[in-house]
């Protein structure tokens, strides 16, 4: 699934460990999912769209 991850947590001047504990994930979970190799839980994406304050639809893109 295409997501704009790593350009929301470069404007925050996050790093992926920063990132990783505001979800209580590992930082090699946040570089799947930037990396677009795993795909986040519903609950996972929930959680990462409070953290930047967007919607799941703008922060993540279905792959046709």
């Amino acid at each position: 699934m295409k997501n704009i991850i790593p350009k929301l947590r470069e404007t925050k001047g996050w790093s992926q460990e920063q990132l990783a504990k505001k979800l209580d994930v590992s930082r090699q979970t946040v570089n799947a999912i930037e990396k677009e190799r795993y795909d986040p839980s519903l609950p996972l994406a929930f959680k990462i769209s409070e953290v930047f304050e967007l919607s799941i639809e703008a922060i993540f893109q279905n792959q046709a």
